[in-house]
């Protein structure tokens, strides 16, 4: 016995320098990578690819984690930091959580190999040289330079990544994928060794942890959404976004049944379920983001370099492995020799993870519409209105879960007298009632299930408050849970007025038709603003000062104003809204945003002129305009309105014969101030085949019409107008939205990491006990 402890100890020390080399090595590609983007060593092709001289070097970290190479080497490093943690504190499971992490490394580092077998190619490598991904760039003058490395620049990083959220959100996400493996790892190392309860204990504070860094992440990526997109808002049900949510609701689940378990309650096989789900959740995000399975569903999805087969043995390794091993365990699980009280704790708690596994369900089947559509053969769409589709089934569930959250914490385990459990209810109920129909009242909230999730959110967060003060005596050690669900329900409450109360105040009042633009834009939703003019805009007068450009990025300003009670005009604060400017991957417009304590003003701009006007003399290119008589045509400093076209007799006064069939097109003109000035262009047909047209300029304004065609089946006529360059006045149209009452559910971001990390810290604190 004694010889075959030592051999095991011989064995786990082999296992923890194996495991420490590994870290140093993936620790020094790490290095190595960033080393080369900033050097800007463009002939590898990843450097080539996602960086390149003129982007910020504050933005080396977002170039790092663009491609999917940087992606799957940040996942392995976040693993070897956790790995070497969990090595500090050594316990009976250790060798079997290790073994799980280390069989990880294999799946994600064959995921950099790039190594050929054949036709197939094994992973993707980093550092592979750009001519050897680009052969056909060999052919180009500047390869045959010998220095053609002097000359190279890279394709750069994708505008949307360029902003400071992209530089904090995948790593933060990416920890909280990697945490969600170490209780994925004490779950398999519980069944392997029989040991079923046991390593709940070294596990839950780990389980908090992973709750908190994915919930940072997630919660992260929402706010780079509301500040660097121009959708008008934090959350869109994006797959993507789907499927990092989804492990998060899952572990929820499984992290409050670990605590049932603790006290020696019976729901064994779901907790398993849902710790392991977690972590195959996790995989199947990977999968659907890197397979090119979403194609254009999805903002965030890499495109597919080949390794959908990898990923798919890298998931169905681990989901058989789980599989396999729960079957086999579950006779041993301990039977419950009665069912749980109506009114005890363990009972809701566990209707709750039934609850958060349902809504896990749900987005994972609609995300999954094109997974299923490519396993099966079947034409599924995906759901026209994603936002309505999931907050229809959503929100019945979030209404039960914060009403489970409201009330659970006030029932004692196994247990509760009715009275003594109505008697604690009563307050938080009626402080709810009252403050949720006021607030109904008052924001005009009158949605049925709207109500219903505010009353909801109140009551989570009024009981949760009360169990602090009352029943725990406002003592930290107990209270993560409660801090957590207090954020939690001020997290959805202030999604859920911000959204449903928002508003556009950017309603059109200038004389200018924005529709003339495109069918997009929407009088009652774009303001048009020329620039130095001053326009009402709620309840304030906006002014559209210039644009000034700061290396990539163009700047708009809008002035807002304010009037005092005496009715003087004074300058409230200014929004820059800006566009990011990129040629070779196409420009990006991103908002601004004013805070306010009870409100955001929410401004993007959705059409502007990007270019200055400098040559005085040129006329801008000419735009093709198929007009109708009656029409008004649009310039950036005047309106036109057509007539009808007309006959005109005194050819001769044209210097034109008789044979000739000439006809005019009076274009009366408006300038910004409401005078009037007439273009007339000319359209003449000779011997039925020759077409001249003579073109009509107004010096004045800097215009100038031509007829270019007129088709008589239909009575539209195609002009040709230019513009002066110098006679443009610049122009923007821009949307502004605002959120009442968003700084609400930033409060509930940041109650309930504090409530996570005061789990986790008080948990170590009582396992070390």
């Amino acid at each position: 016995g004694r010889h075959q402890n030592n051999a095991s100890l011989s064995w786990y020390r082999l296992g923890v320098w194996s495991f420490r080399l590994h870290s140093t090595a993936i620790i020094g590609i790490v290095a190595v990578l960033f080393a080369m983007l900033y050097y800007h060593r463009f002939e590898y092709h990843y450097v080539w690819q996602h960086s390149n001289t003129e982007m910020p070097l504050k933005f080396i970290f977002s170039c790092f984690w663009e491609g999917q190479e940087g992606s799957f080497l940040l996942w392995a490093f976040w693993h070897v930091v956790l790995g070497n943690l969990l090595l500090l504190r050594r316990n009976k499971y250790t060798s079997v959580v290790m073994s799980v992490f280390a069989s990880v490394q294999v799946f994600l580092v064959s995921m950099l190999l790039g190594v050929y077998f054949g036709e197939y190619r094994l992973g993707s490598n980093p550092f592979t040289v750009m001519l050897r991904e680009h052969p056909d760039f060999m052919g180009l003058p500047m390869f045959n330079n010998s220095d053609y490395l002097l000359n190279l620049d890279g394709r750069g990083l994708n505008p949307l990544l360029q902003n400071y959220w992209m530089t904090i959100h995948p790593p933060t996400l990416f920890l909280g994928f990697a945490s969600v493996l170490i209780p994925f790892s004490y779950a398999i190392a519980g069944l392997v060794l029989r040991d079923f309860r046991d390593w709940i204990r070294p596990a839950l504070p780990w389980t908090y942890f992973s709750l908190m860094a994915l919930g940072a992440g997630i919660l992260m990526g929402g706010a780079w959404a509301y500040e660097a997109l121009s959708f008008g808002g934090f959350w869109a049900w994006d797959p993507v976004e789907n499927a990092s949510l989804v492990p998060w609701i899952t572990l929820a689940g499984g992290a409050h049944l670990m605590m049932l378990q603790q006290r020696g309650k019976n729901s064994l096989l779901s907790m398993y379920l849902l710790i392991t789900l977690s972590f195959i959740l996790v995989l199947y995000s990977t999968f659907l983001t890197r397979s090119g399975v979403l194609g254009e569903a999805s903002v965030h999805s890499f495109t597919d370099l080949g390794m959908s087969g990898q990923l798919l043995v890298y998931l169905l390794f681990y989901l058989v492995l789980s599989v396999v091993l729960i079957a086999k365990s579950t006779p041993h699980f301990r039977t419950p020799a009665k069912e749980e009280e109506l009114l005890s704790r363990e009972f809701w708690m566990f209707v709750g993870a039934l609850v958060l596994f349902l809504s896990a369900f749900q987005i994972t089947l609609s995300t999954s519409i094109p997974v299923i559509n490519k396993v099966f053969g079947t034409k599924l769409a995906p759901p026209a209105d994603a936002i309505a589709h999931y907050n229809g089934w959503q929100e019945p569930l979030a209404i039960i879960i914060l009403i489970l959250m409201g009330f659970a914490q006030l029932l004692k385990y196994k247990n509760t007298p009715r009275r003594s459990f109505f008697k604690t209810l009563i307050i938080p109920f009626i402080a709810a009632a009252l403050l949720s129909t006021a607030t109904v009242l008052w924001l005009r909230m009158y949605h049925p299930f709207h109500v219903a999730l505010l009353f909801a959110g109140v009551f989570a967060f009024f009981g949760n408050v009360h169990y602090f003060i009352k029943i725990i005596h406002g003592k930290l050690p107990r209270a993560g849970g409660a801090i957590t669900h207090t954020g939690f329900a001020l997290l959805i409450t202030g999604a859920l007025i911000s959204m449903a109360t928002q508003h556009k105040i950017s309603k059109n009042a200038s004389i200018y038709d924005v529709n003339q633009l495109g069918k997009e834009f929407n009088n009652n939703e774009n303001i048009l603003l020329m620039q130095g003019d001053t326009l009402q805009m709620g309840t304030y007068w906006v002014v559209y000062s210039g644009k000034e450009k700061q290396g990539v990025n163009l700047y708009f300003n809008v002035e807002y104003l304010q009037k005092n009670p005496s009715g003087k005009m004074f300058h409230a604060f200014t929004l820059r809204p800006r566009v990011q400017l990129n040629p070779r991957m196409g420009n990006v417009a991103e908002p601004d945003t004013r805070h306010f304590l009870d409100k955001d003003i929410y401004t993007h701009v959705t059409w502007a002129i990007l270019e200055d006007n400098q040559d005085e003399d040129d006329y801008a290119e000419p735009q093709i305009k198929t007009i109708r008589p009656g029409d008004t045509i649009f310039t950036s400093s005047t309106f036109i309105v057509a007539d009808s076209l007309f006959r005109v007799n005194d050819v001769a006064e044209l210097g034109l014969s008789n044979e000739d069939v000439v006809v005019g097109l009076p274009l009366k003109m408006y300038n910004s101030t409401g005078a009037q000035s007439w273009l007339k262009p000319i359209y003449i047909l000779r011997d039925s085949t020759e077409i001249i047209s003579i073109p009509s300029e107004q010096e004045e304004a800097g215009i100038k019409v031509i007829i270019q065609q007129i088709h008589p089946e239909n009575g539209t006529i195609d002009i040709k107008l230019s513009e002066k360059k110098s006679m443009q006045r610049d122009f923007i149209v821009m949307q502004a939205v605002v959120f009442p009452y968003i700084n609400l559910l930033w409060i509930g971001c940041i109650v309930m990491l504090f409530g996570l990390g005061t789990s986790i810290y008080y948990r170590i604190k009582f396992n070390k006990k």
